[in-house]
């Protein structure tokens, strides 16, 4: 059907994917109206998550409707999940962040506390191209599985986090919650044994407590775990916990303290640099990352449990995935 003389074409077509349970779906749909008609764009089309999938198929059906933007309402769980449906289609993403961590729209400088605000972001923001973490789960069974990931994928104290922190305490009191499952997987020290390869380097045997993987550097807190990590240099960055059954995590502990003055500051590098390395806690990068382990472990993709493995390879998808940003956070 021809357009009426006069009529003016939309500038663009959003999708919307959102998660009911963590939004007010009724102030997001008039949010979005406004900024519809401020931009210029045409109607979106609605997709919502449902309780017994993550959002991969919203984000799915959301993407084979041919968008021009898709808007993400949720935490690290429902953008880890459109990241999934969404890599490689060159869609710019806009997050509209309603979670408890936020980690990664935390570290792109995105707008937090401002539904308007993020959705003008989404709209009317720069792209920004940033990296895809892809891991291939081997279960204990044998069977695999293929998951997306954009801050960490970690066995150890933060999947047993992820794993046992109370939901309904996490939603009244926000990351303290993880404090009781961090502590009690601190004080159990359980270790194991694994065999672990950065891409084309020789294997190497080691006994760890916790191993974490990621694409962004920071946990709750402003904790920075990953001091080098950039999420669109093309390298997942790695850290392994070896306390041991001395002091290791006194050592741990102090580095994780302090790590953000030893690597965001001129004098904290000079430090950082004249400082013996401690033993109990290594950094690492790479492209792929192999893991075998000498029995079953929890593991966690950017915070949401994925049961049991016995294996793991995790590789980054090079500037994978557009995400809308404020053009402030450029220059920066």
């Amino acid at each position: 059907m021809s357009e009426e003389p006069g009529a003016v074409s939309p500038r663009g077509r959003a999708a919307v994917v959102f998660n009911p349970a963590k939004v007010d779906v009724a102030a997001l749909r008039s949010v979005v109206g406004l900024e519809e008609a401020r931009s210029g764009w045409g109607p979106s089309e609605w997709f919502e998550t449902s309780a017994d999938d993550d959002g991969l198929s919203a984000a799915v059906e959301a993407a084979a409707s041919g968008p021009d933007l898709i808007l993400v309402a949720g935490g690290d769980g429902t953008l880890r999940a459109a990241a999934e449906a969404l890599a490689g289609t060159g869609i710019p993403l806009g997050l509209l962040p309603t979670g408890t961590g936020n980690l990664f729209a935390r570290e792109l400088r995105l707008p937090l506390n401002g539904l308007a605000e993020s959705v003008a972001t989404a709209f009317r923001g720069a792209d920004r191209p940033i990296d895809v973490g892809l891991a291939v789960l081997q279960r204990p069974d044998g069977t695999e599985s293929r998951h997306a990931f954009l801050v960490m994928a970690g066995i150890g104290v933060d999947a047993h986090m992820a794993a046992h922190t109370n939901e309904r305490l996490k939603k009244r009191i926000g990351w303290v919650a993880y404090s009781d499952p961090i502590a009690r997987s601190v004080l159990g020290n359980r270790q194991f044994d694994m065999v672990y390869r950065l891409d084309d380097r020789p294997e190497v045997a080691t006994r760890a407590h916790t191993v974490i993987v990621g694409n962004s550097g920071s946990l709750p807190a402003g904790l920075l775990l990953l001091p080098a990590a950039v999420v669109d240099d093309g390298l997942l960055d790695a850290v392994v916990f070896r306390p041991g059954r001395g002091p290791g995590w006194t050592n741990i502990g102090y580095r994780l303290t302090f790590n953000r003055v030893l690597h965001r500051t001129r004098f904290g590098r000079l430090v950082a640099r004249v400082t013996p390395k401690p033993r109990a806690i290594q950094w690492a990068q790479a492209k792929h990352f192999e893991l075998r382990l000498s029995e079953p472990q929890e593991l966690q993709l950017d915070g949401d449990p994925q049961g049991l493995v016995s294996a793991a390879s995790l590789s980054v998808r090079h500037h994978g995935l557009t995400i809308r940003v404020p053009e402030r956070s450029l220059a920066a």
